[in-house]
This record gives C-alpha cells, structure tokens and sequence, in this order.
C-alpha cells in the first residue's frame, strides 16, 4: 500500500504574487495539478495535501478538478520545515501499514516512470527510506547526499549547512522519499530544529533509519523546483521540448516546433500538420489530416479530419472533417460547424450551430443562431441578437441565402429556401421559398452638387 504526502503549504514570496504558489499554472496545469498526475499510476490508497497559505485556495481548486479522487486535507499553520510539515500528517496515518511517498508541491515535471523506478527500488531492496537523487552541474542551494559505493546514504546536508568541502560534492537532494510509514512515524515526534534556521528537516530522520538508499533521477531538469517567475519560465520551456517530441514521435509534424505550444491536456492523432505561431490549449482535440496555423489559437475544441484554420482564434467550439475556417475567423462560446463548411475572412461565430456545407465567407457575425444546409451568408451579414436587455436567437432554414449587408433583428426565423435581398434589415419570419426585401426605395436627385451654394 502507498500513501502520497504533497507538501504545498507555503506561499512562494518569490512569486510576488497573491496566489498560492501550486496554483501558478504550467502547460494547462497547476503545480500541484503535476504533483497528482505524476503519482496516478502509483494508485496510491491515500492522497494527503499538506496546505498552509491559502489553503482554502488550494483545496478548492483540487477539488473541483479531482471531485472524485479522495483528496485529503492537511492543515500546517506554520511553515517550520519539511519534517514539520510531515509531522502534521501523524493523526491521519495512525493506523496506516505501507509506504509513504513524499513529493513536493512546487516541483511539477516529475515523470510518472520515475516515480514508479523509485518506488519499484524501494520495494526490491526493503528500504527503511529511498530518496530521489540528482547529479546538478550547478547545485547551488540544494541539500547534498553522501552515499557509499552502494548508493546507502551516509548523510544528507542542507546547503546553508555544508561546509566549503562539501559543497563540492554535485549529488543533491530532490526533496522526493518513500519512506517505511511505521519507521518514520516512531522518528518524527522526536525530531529537532538544530539547524540555522531552526526547522525540522526531513532529510534528518536519515540518522535514524535503515537502510536508507539513493536513487539518481535519469533527466536532472525533472526535480527542478519552481520559487520565481523565472523557474516558471523555465520548466515551461523544458515541459514543451518533451510534449513536442512525444507528438512528432506520435506521427504529429510541427513545423517550426520552437513557435508553437501544446498543453498536456491537448490530444492530436496522427498525420496533424501544426503550423509556426500556433498555440494549442486545454481540453483540444484535433483529428488526422487536419492542418492547423499558422498563427492560430485553438482552445478547448474539437476539429475533425481534413479541416484547415489558418490565422483563426477559436475557443469552446466544434468543427467537423472538411471544413475550411479562415483567415481571420473568430469561433467561441459553443460554436459547432458540420461538415464540409466554409467559415472565412473577418466572421465571428458565437454560440450558432452551422449545418453542413454552408458558407459564411467573409465580414459576418453570426451569434445565437442556427443554420440549416447549404445556407450562403453574404458578406456584411449580422445577426442583432442583443436588444439591450436579452440575448435572442435567429433560425435559418437550408439553402436560404442573404445579400450583403443585411442584417437579422432576432428573434426572427427564416424559412428554406429564403433570399434575403442585400441591404435588408429583417425583423419578421419569412417563410420558405420567399424572397425578403427590407429597405427603402432608392431616390435619386438630378444635378444635386450644382443646386448646392458655392464657395
């Protein structure tokens, strides 16, 4: 049995920020959000986030995005170290028998074999406590691990704490355990803050336990922590490098992968072609064929086979196979075009459900409406959907067609088979096979510049 432990009570002063450092997001997931993922395939039987500084913060989000995962709450009130921090967990673990695996809130690019390599050690050679090792051409601020030949540590070392010889020493600490839970719950109560700082340090229950074993992480850039923007920055730029290689692994080309950017949670199959400038968000997925970009922001969507966008936002929509959306094409708040459609130049959709094979070519807004088939929306063509107060909807029927320029005053619908003349303003249904013509009669008057007063 494994029992998880997340240390994410601090603050992140570093973060000059107000939010709670594991909240700050990386690839379309909170820190935190990480940490969890990362230990999912452990199928750990207790899930215990240790909180402090906006805590509620913290568990709210949790919450709401794991409803179901049995998250538990650990309240530290102060922030007096490591060990502290695991001391608060004691009441929580009374009767729990197996491994507790400690990670930290703050370091989100820890990769799930990792974790399975540590634990799999771990079990295999009994270990009292196995902790997860780095080899940093710069350790600079890391507490160091002095091992012998069989990688049994000796000592651990706060870097405020080493001496000068020391220091020289590049093996550090990653600040990730699996500890015996029995073992180190009889070591915590009587752990104490000998130290600069006067805090509990985890790494001081070492002296006290047997066997405890080092295990070096393949990938150093895995256990980097995040304390400040910069770090942020930087795991972003590392997180992207490995997501971009498993999709062109994958059969997903990017062309000029340095200007693009994939969150986790974006799905892609294969024979995708991304474009340069195109950035790729939340919950998206994009089907074979489809070529999207360049410079195109695709968010929480669905795009089916063979589809382009080209130069287009679109957000919380679907698109299905064989349309074509751009350039300049705005699709948001639940937009959903069936196939074989073209969306083009300058239109914006909002929540309007397109039938198949209809055209909105250029210069439109569409919002809170529902086309049928082979509708044809000419160019200039509104939807006034908004009367001040209340949003309305307008139907239109297959193969209905509107000039430039009109505009239609919802609620309103249209027929089949409808033309609608250019220029129109419609605020009345029209029925099927109907041509509707709303404007005033043309008037034109003879020699009007020369009955004009002169300069």
């Amino acid at each position: 049995m494994v029992a998880v432990a997340i240390l994410a009570a601090g603050r992140g002063t570093r973060m000059k920020s107000d939010l709670p450092k594991v909240l700050h997001q990386l690839g379309g997931r909170s820190l935190v959000e990480w940490v969890l993922e990362s230990a999912r395939d452990l199928q750990p039987l207790r899930k215990l986030v240790i909180v402090g500084y906006g805590g509620d913060q913290v568990q709210t989000s949790l919450v709401a995005k794991y409803p179901d995962a049995g998250l538990e709450f650990v309240e530290q009130k102060q922030q007096l170290g490591t060990g502290h921090a695991i001391q608060q967990v004691l009441p929580y673990l009374q009767d729990f028998t197996g491994d507790l695996l400690v990670l930290n809130g703050d370091v989100p690019l820890l990769r799930p074999h990792t974790l399975q390599q540590l634990m799999t050690i771990h079990k295999q050679q009994g270990n009292a406590a196995t902790i997860l090792t780095a080899n940093l051409p710069n350790p600079t601020g890391y507490g160091r691990v002095f091992c012998d030949s069989k990688n049994l540590v000796k000592e651990i070392v706060e870097h405020r704490d080493c001496t000068e010889a020391q220091k020289q020493n590049h093996r550090i600490n990653a600040g990730v355990y699996c500890f015996n839970w029995q073992a180190l719950a009889k070591i915590l109560p009587h752990l104490k803050a000998d130290n600069d700082q006067q805090e509990y340090y985890l790494t001081d229950t070492v002296h006290d336990l047997d066997p405890v074993m080092a295990v070096d992480v393949e990938d150093f850039r895995e256990i980097m922590g995040i304390n400040n923007r910069r770090h942020l920055a930087a795991a972003h730029e590392v997180f992207q490098e490995w997501i971009k290689e498993e999709w062109m692994d994958a059969g997903v080309t990017l062309i000029d992968p340095d200007s693009i950017t994939i969150d986790d949670t974006v799905q892609l199959e294969p024979d995708v072609i991304i474009e340069p400038q195109t950035h790729l968000r939340g919950k998206t997925l994009i089907r074979s064929g489809s070529r999207i970009g360049p410079g195109s922001l695709i968010e929480n969507s669905e795009i089916g086979e063979n589809v382009t966008v080209l130069y287009s936002v679109i957000s919380d929509s679907t698109i299905a196979s064989n349309t074509r959306i751009g350039p300049y094409t705005h699709l948001r708040g639940h937009a959903n075009i069936a196939e074989g459609c073209r969306i083009g130049n300058f239109v914006e959709l909002k929540n309007a459900e397109v039938g198949p094979k209809t055209n909105i070519a250029h210069l439109s807004y569409i919002g809170d409406a529902t086309l049928g088939e082979k509708v044809n929306i000419g160019a200039g063509t509104i939807t006034a959907n908004y009367d001040g107060f209340k949003k309305h909807h307008t139907t239109i029927g297959d193969r209905t067609k509107t000039g430039s320029n009109s505009v239609i005053v919802a609620p309103v619908t249209l027929g089949n088979d409808v033309t609608v003349a250019a220029g129109s303003v419609i605020t009345n249904d029209v029925p099927d096979d109907s041509l509707a013509i709303a404007r005033e009669r043309q008037i034109v008057k003879h020699n009007w510049r020369s009955n004009q007063p002169q300069d």
